[in-house]
């Protein structure tokens, strides 16, 4: 019993530490909107520079900690006048890996000084032992508890009380009101920041008695710190104190109760992390701007000749190279494989993931096994090891269902970095006797000896070859039509499941590859020696991984050979030697700084610049030439960029273009008979407020409905129940004879229930065709694995291709969504709605933003969906003259319920209508 509450009591000294740590994370956050992924390198960086000043220059312990707390304050406000405030208008990508570029610089800057040995540093509080219950702890732990309660009271008061609080609160709440009352968000978010580093500063030189001083030490403090924010859901500092004294003390008993299982006490950040996002099924409220873009993607077009060409000179320089420069070579190529997962996943379906290193090791991990216990052969261990990942990544995958953006960053790093803990530290399973890892021996191919060992040469050809078809496997997805699901889901989680495309299904498959090719790198990683060694496999080197991504381009299969360079032991560090002796020594650093100018000067990254002077290129010759060796030029082109077009992205890439040849006789008559929609006693309740009552109507085949009423009459609410995009609401929905009401959205979308939106919700990174192809693809049970190898492409379907016409989309199908004209962007959504072959077409305030002619044209075009596409319509709309001379029934809400049905003449006439509704309109509005 006394040991219990002795860990229990050094428990909580370690959990203030945690709580200290997660108090400056949340002053960032609610300062700035940014979940600062540094917070733990800046209170690193304040810890050696205390140390630093006292050790080495001989200052009393009390200045120097006033040094090292300054130096911090310092460092975070140079990250946000520096990084963050000129990323205030990019993706949240960027934010966050803006936060990561400054614990690449900060950590390899600290590594070069002082190296990741640990350092003892003797304990400055009071030291002696006290006598609480029975139980003898170090005094140092009581003070410790102390100084987290009395900061956490302050900030409390700080931040209810002062009018730096409210004006913090504010500017966290609406940046525009805030700045219209006279506050200053660059100013706030700089004090914010300046405040929560200077807490990191503190907690680092508070904690390493504890611990002990070093780079890794510090920096993976943040997962426990990330924990104690979650609990406090990054607002309540009391809260988020307790979730960090919670944490300390489960850790500190499963310290001493727990160690018979490796890692177990260091994953308890993870378990709470895990709990509280998938719980809660919520992200993080991140502040971002309506300008906010997404990083730009290639097409993934190949060129056979050229890239043939390329590969055999590869090739040939391995097979020229020293083995020094071909064990480089492997290393480039491994680093491009484990970039080229990234881009998978965060590049093609939007999800931030930090588990490439995990699933590295994880397939090393199962490959070693398969070798060393199994006496498998290498192509055996590989397949083995692949294919095993995958299952890994799916359970990776799980938390995406529920969770995205930066919530998703800090689960996988918190579930790889338990996963390195408990599996890859564990010499139990680790490692095999006389060996510092699992001995798998030197390695054959086919017969061929490929060892690294022996022959290095060859095995960077091996590699080569392998890095090859894995990029062939990635463009050919991104060409495909599951590689336009993956996109469309980056692009909008809402639109995508709105046009039938399963967001969940297409999350797992984007996880599921990119785990296969990460664990093809741990193979090759591993296998190169002759034992495989799991130091290799570091969770936060997937921090760098996707920081270099970012370098690359994370959209452009170009990007992972130019960003790897940039690596130590890599191709770009060799060079580097070669020009300056030792420079490979700062590639970290250097990295870490083109990072920093790439986000802040060209998010695109390298990916894209090649691109364009790659076309500028072929413009030259073209010009030189003349046009018979235009073809040739834009082939060489593609070929260096790695993309289909001169700027890198989608748009505008005639050549990369699906067909659009009509597919059959176009001619929208043809289209089967469309199902009845029957709606009954609809309730949709947030919270206490009911926002739909009770609502009933029915649409059928070739008619349309009017849903007109006051705003927050419940409209808008009404369609989100019907197509399945609220949870709060209640009574049936049944399209013809199928119950659809608990049906997902996107199999509503499948049955025939198509939806536009009042924000429309465009894949603003597709052009307009792949927006529609997106709408109309229904690919079948095998097309994600037929996909991997031969990308399907098809005919727009006749029913497209007589909407594009209708809707006047015919010569806008190249051109990206952000060229259209609004009025052409509103065409868009509903032609892309119809392009699912809908039974029943609901329109959310369509002709919301148009001219009168505008609205006039687009009344007619709704008028023959529905008489010639035989189509049933819901028009939610708040111009009244469009409605009346449009629909055949009008439904009148008022505070969410029904207050009225019939035709137009008889909407007009009632008067419960005039008096809630129309009352307000002019005359001539509502005379018949």
């Amino acid at each position: 019993m006394d040991d219990i509450l002795r860990f229990a009591l050094l428990g909580l000294g370690l959990g203030a530490l945690y709580a200290l740590t997660a108090h400056g994370i949340v002053l960032v956050y609610r300062g700035s909107g940014v979940l600062n992924f540094a917070h733990g390198a800046i209170g690193m960086a304040g810890a050696y520079v205390q140390w630093e000043l006292a050790v080495n220059h001989g200052v009393p312990y009390w200045p120097a900690v006033a040094g090292g707390v300054l130096g911090s304050t310092v460092l975070g406000v140079l990250t946000h006048l520096l990084v963050i405030r000129p990323l205030r208008r990019a993706s949240s990508l960027a934010r966050l890996v803006g936060t990561l570029a400054v614990f690449i610089v900060l950590t390899a800057v600290a590594v070069k000084r002082y190296g990741d040995s640990v350092q003892l540093v003797p304990a400055k509080l009071p030291s002696g032992l006290v006598e609480i219950a029975g139980a003898t702890v170090s005094e140092d732990r009581i003070w410790l508890l102390g100084i987290a309660v009395a900061v956490t009271a302050a900030l409390h008061t700080l931040y209810k009380r002062t009018l730096f609080g409210l004006g913090t609160t504010a500017v966290a709440e609406n940046q525009g009101a805030a700045a219209s009352l006279g506050w200053s968000a660059d100013l706030i978010a700089a004090a914010n920041w300046g405040l929560g580093s200077a807490l990191a500063g503190l907690t680092g030189i508070l904690i390493v008695p504890v611990i002990g001083l070093s780079v890794t030490g510090l920096t993976t403090l943040l997962l426990s710190a990330l924990a104690a924010a979650l609990v406090g859901r990054f607002s309540s500092f009391p809260v988020t104190l307790a979730g960090g004294l919670v944490i300390g003390v489960v850790q500190s008993e499963l310290t001493r109760f727990g160690s018979d299982v490796t890692g177990l006490a260091a994953s308890v950040p993870f378990l709470v992390i895990a709990l509280m996002l998938v719980a809660r099924g919520r992200a993080l409220p991140l502040r971002g701007t309506f300008l906010e873009r997404l990083p730009a993607l290639g097409t993934g077009r190949v060129r056979p000749v050229p890239l043939a060409l390329a590969v055999v000179a590869g090739l040939l320089l391995i097979g020229l190279s020293s083995p020094l420069w071909a064990d480089a070579i492997t290393n480039t190529l491994v680093l491009s494989l484990i970039i080229l997962s990234i881009i998978v996943v965060t590049g093609y379906a939007g999800q931030v993931s930090l588990a490439a290193y995990a699933l590295a090791g994880t397939g090393a991990f199962i490959a070693g096994h398969a070798a060393a216990d199994w006496g498998w052969p290498f192509e055996l261990a590989l397949l083995a090891g692949v294919l095993g990942t995958v299952p890994i990544g799916l359970l990776f995958a799980l938390p995406a269902v529920r969770t995205r953006g930066v919530n998703l960053a800090i689960i996988t790093l918190g579930l790889g970095t338990t996963l390195e803990t408990m599996v890859f530290q564990n010499t139990d399973l680790s490692t095999t006797p006389g060996s510092d890892g699992i001995a798998v021996g030197k390695q054959t191919l086919f017969g061929i000896d490929i060892s690294g060992v022996d022959h290095p040469q060859r095995y960077a050809a091996v590699v080569l070859v392998m890095f090859v078809a894995a990029t062939l496997v990635v463009a050919n997805v991104r060409r495909s039509r599951t590689g336009r699901r993956l996109i469309a889901v980056r692009a909008n989680e809402r639109a995508a499941a709105a046009l039938g495309i399963d967001v969940r299904a297409a999350k797992l498959y984007a996880f599921g590859l990119s785990a296969a090719i990460a664990a093809l790198a741990g193979v090759l990683t591993g296998f190169r020696s002759t034992s495989v060694v799991f130091a290799d496999f570091a969770s936060f080197e997937s921090i760098t991984a996707l920081g270099l991504a970012v370098i690359g381009g994370v959209g452009f299969l170009v990007g992972p050979l130019f960003a790897a360079t940039f690596a130590a032991g890599t191709v770009g560090a060799r060079f580097g030697d070669l020009v300056l002796p030792g420079l490979s020594e700062w590639m970290p650093l250097i990295g870490g700084i083109i990072l920093v100018l790439t986000l802040v000067g060209n998010q695109d990254g390298i990916g894209r610049e090649v691109g364009k002077q790659a076309a500028a290129a072929e413009r030259r010759l073209h010009s030189k030439r003349g046009p018979k060796h235009a073809d040739a030029a834009q082939d060489a082109a593609a070929a260096a960029a790695g993309t289909g077009t001169a700027e890198g992205t989608a748009e505008g890439d005639e050549s990369a273009a699906p067909d659009v040849r009509p597919a059959a006789p176009s001619q929208a008559s043809h289209r089967a008979p469309g199902l009845p929609l029957r709606v009954r006693d609809l309730t949709v309740r947030y919270g206490g407020v009911v926002a739909v009552d009770g609502l009933s109507f029915d649409i059928e085949p070739g008619r349309v409905v009017g849903l007109i009423g006051p705003n927050g009459a419940g409209k808008t609410s009404a369609i989100d129940a019907v197509t399945g995009f609220t949870r709060a609401a209640s009574g049936s929905v049944r399209l013809g004879d199928r119950d659809v009401t608990r049906l997902p959205v996107h199999r509503r979308a499948g049955a025939g229930l198509s939806r536009s939106f009042q924000s429309l919700e465009l894949f603003e990174d597709m052009s307009v065709l792949d927006n529609l192809y997106a709408a109309c693809d229904r690919p079948g049970p095998w097309t994600y694995l037929k996909d991997l190898v031969r990308p399907g492409s098809r005919p727009l379907p006749a029913h497209v291709l007589v909407a594009v016409r209708e809707f006047g989309l015919e010569s806008a199908l190249d051109r990206p969504v952000g060229d259209l004209s609004y009025g052409e962007r509103r065409l868009l959504a509903i032609a892309r709605a119809v392009a699912t072959s809908p039974s029943v077409l609901l329109l959310d305030e369509p002709a919301a933003g148009l001219s009168d002619d505008e609205s006039r044209e687009l009344a007619h075009l709704v008028r023959r969906l529905a008489e010639d596409w035989g189509m049933g319509v819901l028009l939610v709309e708040h111009d009244v003259d469009m409605v009346m001379s449009v629909c055949d029934e009008v439904v009148v809400l008022d505070f969410g319920r029904r207050i009225c049905v019939g035709t137009p003449e008889e909407v007009r006439g009632d008067p419960a209508v005039r008096a809630a509704y129309l009352g307000d309109l002019a005359p001539e509005e509502v005379a018949p």
